[in-house]
């Protein structure tokens, strides 16, 4: 059996025809390998409750009912202190959203609505005014409309039930209003510090010479494997035109380290260009245990007058064992070598991952082995 190999990271790097890698490495822009530092998003997160639910809601949950006895308070309708309302069209959600870097208020951004308590379904149902905080307590958007939700869910009376996908989370685009804007550090001190999304000392020097060629002096430097700093000394209008300059630059960064992802739960194994193996030879063979249950009737002779029916289980086990296939690494061999070395043990999913562990204790594969 061919065991199904993956080689995403490797599309650029290794061609369909022979997976051979191509002359020349592909440069890509800087706005796709870093960052500033600085320019970041923030999590907002909030409290609240969705109405108008079609009996999915939970119910007679204390905080539930606490949380509408202060919505009905806060808009002057003093419910009977006895009153216990049973909520089942409504329900309380947890509210989660990200705001976005520059963000300034009555700006418009997206929600996630959870459930928190016994909700069965969020369908069809409407998010009452909650304000979002952030991680200083402080309140930045105001939360509210109507939620869209992908799942859906049935019961039946005999208790049988059917769920598709998630009915107790949705989303509210454009649900809550921006109040208060984030302080960026993007147009302060003298400097502007790009930070790589992937560490590498050599992609960083690659990056502050593609600088400096472009500004013609030297203005950048290389602080280390992630941050390279750029002077930028102006107006904010000249610091917007210079970031957006140096977006547009393109480099060629440095290759990725050798790795093998392993995901031990699928099968799925992507192995890197950069992946060598030193001289191994390895051996595979699968052992099958087959066990079949034959039923047998005993009846005594006709006309018998002594003896009974008696049944007679026949039990028969057979063990069956492939031949061991050896396949021979020579040294530094490709990546196209490794995948028809592999695909001629037959080897299965976890056969592979076993094969890969068993090489990187033996000290002959080349790469880090990472299991997810």
């Amino acid at each position: 059996m061919r065991i199904l190999i993956f080689l995403i990271a490797l599309a650029l790097c290794f061609p369909a025809p022979g997976l051979r890698a191509p002359a020349h490495a592909q440069a890509e822009r800087v706005k796709d390998l870093a960052r500033f530092q600085g320019v970041r998003a923030n999590s907002l997160v909030g409290y609240g409750i969705v109405v108008g639910l079609p009996g999915t809601g939970d119910d007679n949950l204390a905080y539930t009912v606490q949380s509408m006895r202060s919505a009905a308070s806060a808009l002057g309708v003093q419910l009977p202190p006895g009153a216990n309302p049973a909520l089942k069209n409504a329900a309380a959600v947890m509210i989660t959203a990200e705001l976005p870097p520059f963000a300034k208020p009555g700006q418009r951004i997206d929600l996630t609505v959870s459930a928190l308590g016994r909700a069965k379904s969020l369908r069809g149902g409407t998010l009452l005014m909650a304000p979002l905080k952030g991680v200083d307590g402080e309140t930045y958007a105001l939360a509210q409309g109507n939620l869209t939700v992908g799942g859906f869910g049935a019961d039946g009376a005999d208790g049988s039930k059917i769920v598709v996908n998630t009915p107790t989370s949705g989303r509210i685009p454009g649900g809550a209003i921006v109040e208060r804007s984030v302080a960026s550090p993007f147009a302060e001190g003298d400097t502007l510090i790009l930070d790589l999304v992937t560490p590498s000392f050599s992609t960083a020097r690659a990056l502050a010479e593609a600088i400096n060629a472009d500004q013609g002096r030297i203005v950048a430097r290389a602080i280390d494997a992630v941050s390279v700093s750029v002077e930028a000394a102006g107006t904010p209008s000249s610091r917007v035109a210079l970031a957006a300059r140096l977006e547009a630059i393109s480099i060629v960064p440095s290759a990725p380290p050798a790795r093998v992802i392993v995901n031990a739960r699928t099968g799925t194994v992507v192995i890197g260009g950069n992946v060598r193996i030193l001289p191994a030879a390895v051996t595979h063979g699968n052992l099958s245990v087959m066990i079949t249950e034959d039923i047998q009737v005993s009846q005594p002779a006709p006309f018998a007058r002594r003896g009974d029916t008696v049944v007679t289980p026949r039990s028969e086990l057979a063990v069956a064992e492939e031949p061991a296939r050896m396949a021979l690494f020579a040294p530094g061999v490709r990546l196209a070598d490794i995948v028809e070395a592999v695909n001629a043990l037959g080897a299965a999913p976890g056969d592979l991952v076993a094969i890969l562990e068993a090489l990187k204790e033996a000290g002959a594969l080349r790469a880090e082995l990472v299991v997810i």
